[in-house]
């Protein structure tokens, strides 16, 4: 095993039509290569994670406070995986790892790097949302931890547009990722 998919945050609330924070259509019209890619990491026996967003109702103190609406609380529907991605994981829960994360980047207090490090992975494949925040904020951790990284276009989806074409051209240009 030496690559790993990380799919962030592709939850009911930033997916779903009446989600707190939702990417809306372009987060739903992801949703295939997602479970495409899914399906072929899982064949190849590559490692598939989860990292998902979470926060707890009430908290005052987390920086996300200020600048959006609560989303993603813990306990609550808005944090289950959305739609074919969901049912993807739960047919095969047990070969993945799923780590909640409380910054936007999935290595941001988490053990994802020693998961990856244990397991030799060198190489990471992202999808999920949202493009410009999340995603964009674990492909530059990914840079700094010097792992060679792709990002899909048809995979990664935002609530702004203006944001995801920029992060696009951000990952390739200045980061090396390639985007396919």
């Amino acid at each position: 095993m030496k690559k790993a998919l990380i799919v962030i945050d592709y939850t009911n609330d930033f997916v779903a039509a009446d989600g707190k924070l939702t990417c809306g259509e372009p987060g739903q019209a992801i949703e295939s290569k997602i479970v495409e890619l899914i399906e072929t990491f899982t064949e190849q026996k590559e490692l598939v994670v989860f990292a998902n967003d979470v926060h707890f109702e009430g908290d005052l103190y987390h920086p996300e406070t200020k600048l959006f609406p609560p989303h993603n609380i813990f306990g609550t529907s808005g944090r289950e995986l959305y739609g074919k991605v969901k049912t993807k994981y739960e047919e095969n829960k047990a070969q993945y790892i799923s780590l909640d994360k409380t910054r936007y980047s999935a290595f941001a207090s988490t053990n994802l790097a020693l998961l990856l490090k244990e397991r030799g992975i060198n190489e990471i494949h992202l999808v999920g949302v949202c493009t410009d925040i999340c995603v964009l904020h674990t492909a530059v951790d990914a840079y700094n931890l010097s792992y060679k990284t792709i990002i899909y276009k048809g995979g990664v989806a935002s609530f702004n547009k203006a944001g995801h074409d920029w992060a696009l051209g951000h990952f390739e240009h200045t980061l090396g990722a390639t985007v396919k």
